[in-house]
């Protein structure tokens, strides 16, 4: 990386194009004959991804970005920010350090944070970056992270780990043992460095499995952004044993929270559509509580595997709220007498056709303010609910 691309006019031309088609500027002559295109090209193409993900980086002058793809993989400012609740004390290691986003809002919880990175330019840009960023308890070291944590020989309050999802051999790979660094091999060690440890894993990995491969876990956070699910974080203490706590975080314009003991015993009532229906946030869907829901919200399911709930009165609730207006048997007269040509917004929950199957067979057109759930109940009938939103 020519660092010298902070140069004031490079940065008003990447400034300029930001947002613009980088396979229709390529084709231009480079108006810099003495630096690389594509690396500008590259600035141009990562920092108008940054702009929405990471408006501190966006906003602050003479930044440099690793690959679209980095930027892409890296955390979002949000989940970053989520991460730097959970930790507290005088030092850190980040054994996966990345474009260090996580450590800019860890650095604002630690006095003292380790940014390693095995990828060495990578490591530079993230210095340079930090030093643009006024952050001055935030060190960059590059190497293997457990090259760099024996060679250091010290204790930390915390170790952060976001293992690399890839693999040579296997490509994408979901569980944690073909990650890199393999965690669950390594996890013992770590142990010596550090009681705390915080992991990061992509959302698709399953929870069941996640905790065959590690031990001691004390919380597992499902982090999601606007009801789509970003990450999972595992809380490991060295000397915990005790009963697993899941909370799910739904980062939105009201930030849903929702947490319950992984073991606890719950008996869920079930019943016909009330008044009022509900439907999880995305977060919640993925931590499997759907029981532990009706416990602490007080309401009902329609069925064991539909996952919608329902009450007389309305509550506030994380995930979408409706008004039940209409509720019907799903047959052939009731379809065709109230779909046909008709426009809804359509959700399947526990339904033998999908949307789109649904769609295609009655005729019904995608958009207006209904929506129409297509589920079964707790007497095993599938039945139809036509409802309106409600804003929480």
């Amino acid at each position: 990386m020519n660092f010298s691309i902070v140069d004031t006019e490079i940065q008003e031309f990447i400034n300029e194009n930001i947002g613009k088609d980088v396979s229709k500027l390529a084709l231009q002559k480079n108006p810099f004959p003495e630096f690389n295109w594509t690396e500008i090209l590259n600035q141009i193409s990562a920092k108008t991804k940054a702009k929405d993900k990471l408006p501190t980086w966006f906003s602050t002058k003479n930044i440099i970005y690793p690959s679209k793809i980095s930027v892409e993989q890296t955390s979002s400012e949000k989940t970053a920010f989520y991460k730097s609740t959970l930790v507290s004390g005088e030092s850190l290691i980040d054994l996966t350090g990345g474009f260090g986003v996580d450590d800019y809002y860890l650095s604002k919880q630690i006095n003292k944070v380790i940014h390693c990175e095995i990828n060495e330019q990578l490591s530079e840009i993230v210095k340079h970056n930090f030093e643009k960023l006024k952050i001055e308890n935030i060190e960059c070291l590059s190497g293997d992270s457990l090259d760099v944590l024996q060679n250091l020989n010290t204790k930390f309050d915390w170790i952060y780990i976001d293992p690399s999802r890839r693999n040579d051999a296997k490509g994408k790979v979901f569980m944690l043992k073909d990650c890199l660094p393999n965690v669950p091999e390594l996890l013992d060690l770590y142990f010596s460095y550090s009681q705390k440890i915080l992991i990061k894993t992509a959302p698709i990995l399953d929870i069941s499995a996640g905790l065959s491969e590690l031990k001691n876990v004390k919380t597992i956070h499902i982090v999601a952004v606007e009801n789509e699910v970003k990450e999972l974080l595992w809380e490991i203490h060295k000397s915990y044993n005790g009963s697993i706590s899941i909370k799910t975080i739904n980062l939105s314009k009201q930030t849903e929270i929702f947490d319950f003991a992984l073991d606890e015993n719950t008996d869920p009532i079930y019943d016909l559509p009330k008044k009022y229906l509900y439907e999880p946030n995305s977060a919640i869907m993925k931590s499997g509580g759907f029981d532990a829901i009706c416990n602490q919200f007080k309401v009902d399911k329609l069925h064991q595997h539909s996952h919608l709930y329902t009450s007389s009165e309305l509550i506030a609730f994380p995930g979408r709220v409706f008004a039940i207006e209409d509720r019907f048997a799903y047959n052939k007269n009731n379809m065709k007498e109230i779909f046909e040509n008709k426009k809804f917004n359509i959700t399947t929950r526990n339904f033998p056709e999908t949307v789109e199957t649904t769609r295609k067979k009655w005729k019904i057109k995608d958009g207006g303010n209904q929506y129409c759930f297509f589920t079964t109940d707790m007497n095993n009938d599938k039945i139809v609910l036509i409802c309106t939103k409600i804003n929480q």
